[in-house]
């Protein structure tokens, strides 16, 4: 069963409202507000109120109307994440686009690419701590880019495991996706990473062991 969207979980007012705020960047008064949804003053005001408590929305800067300050509500970035963004689609029409232009090999060497230098950033943190805390730093960089990664004990050693892969839909297509994993793993700790359980192969997480460096 498909789960219905965040957005969609809210009222049909304050979705609304939050699709008016996303058209007026500079922000919206409460007037203007009941204007185009065709409410009250007051019942703006509530939805305005729930919607600031869950962060979806805040005051903006007043702007003067005659004289006179007015004040300006606008959408948070948390508020902008609530509206859908078909990204699988996009990435998935950008790398079949690349396959054509470059190549399997090409492909390849460009995820590679990207994830050495994203973990390149990620390596000077993970170099500041000791030897032993090496797995759990690169769980946390993990988990900072959305894998919802831990560091777990398994067959008498600490090794990774990535519960969201970040490309689920697109790896399943293109599974040289996770080149993009493993060479920013790699990077980040200057150790050879083995990839042991994949979420897109049927696992319950992607789980990884890291080499000596």
């Amino acid at each position: 069963m498909k789960r219905p969207s965040a957005l969609r979980q809210l009222g049909t007012t304050q979705q609304k409202l939050l699709r008016r705020l996303l058209l007026a960047p500079q922000g919206a008064t409460v007037e203007a507000l009941c204007e185009s949804l065709g409410v009250t003053h007051n019942a703006v005001r509530q939805h305005l109120t729930a919607l600031i408590a869950g962060g979806f929305a805040e005051r903006g800067e007043a702007r003067l109307t005659g004289g006179r300050p007015q004040a300006r509500y606008v959408l948070t970035a948390s508020g902008r994440e609530l509206f859908p963004r078909n990204y699988g689609l996009i990435a998935g029409g950008l790398i079949e686009q690349l396959y054509a232009q470059a190549g399997k090999p090409g492909v390849q060497a460009m995820l590679a690419d990207m994830g050495r230098a994203l973990g390149a950033a990620a390596a000077e943190r993970i170099a500041a701590v000791p030897e032993e805390e090496v797995v759990g730093a690169l769980a946390e960089q993990l988990d900072a880019l959305g894998y919802e990664a831990l560091a777990v004990k398994r067959d008498g050693e600490t090794q990774v495991e990535a519960y969201n892969c970040v490309f689920h839909a697109l790896a399943k297509a293109h599974p040289d996706v996770c080149r993009f994993d493993l060479a920013f793993m790699e990077a980040a700790t200057g150790r050879p990473v083995q990839h042991l359980e994949c979420l897109v192969r049927g696992g319950h997480a992607c789980r990884f062991r890291l080499g000596p460096r």
